[in-house]
């Protein structure tokens, strides 16, 4: 029977010295490679909910101010509305060439707050099936949403009896 030799062990791979780095980072004999993001450079699949996620944790962090980026028209409405409601102070467009931004005032009324996803349409009558999924008791917190008469919380668009589609929570 034949004997068998432990093969001699290499640390490094054999592709190490031939192949090009792929990402930045990368150093011949190191298995990691690093990939450095700046938050600049990220892209935003979703900036509605990269502005509710940056105030939540403001919020959640005890700051008195936040900047959020890019400015929209619904980002701008929907901030009325919870300024309006109290749940944030003042708030102001910034114009940098760049998208803008608002620099929004925390009161620190904002127990939780999120964009809902997917955007569900609601008739008038179905209020209180999605009140009682996003809020946390009855005639607690705001539900925002898109009718065809504009951007509004749930209580307006009940009194209004129009229905449209869910965007945000917010108590």
């Amino acid at each position: 029977m034949p004997t068998v030799r432990p093969q001699k062990r290499n640390d490094s791979p054999p592709w190490s010295e031939t192949m090009s780095p792929v990402l930045p980072g990368y150093r011949a004999g190191n298995r990691i490679q690093e990939v450095q993001l700046r938050r600049d450079e990220d892209m935003q699949f979703d900036p509605l909910n990269d502005a509710f996620v940056s105030i939540f944790n403001a919020e959640q962090s005890g700051h008195y101010e936040v900047t959020v980026k890019p400015a929209s028209n619904l980002l701008g409405s929907l901030l009325g509305i919870m300024s309006e409601r109290g749940y944030i102070g003042e708030y102001e467009k910034i114009e940098n060439g760049r998208g803008g931004g608002y620099r929004i005032e925390l009161v620190g009324a904002i127990n939780k707050c999120g964009v809902i996803k997917p955007r569900h349409a609601v008739k008038f009558a179905e209020f209180d099936k999605w009140e009682s999924r996003y809020l946390p008791a009855q005639d607690f917190g705001l539900l925002l949403m898109t009718t065809n008469q504009g951007v509004m919380h749930h209580y307006d668009a009940k009194e209004g009896s129009i229905g449209g589609r869910l965007l945000a929570y917010v108590f």
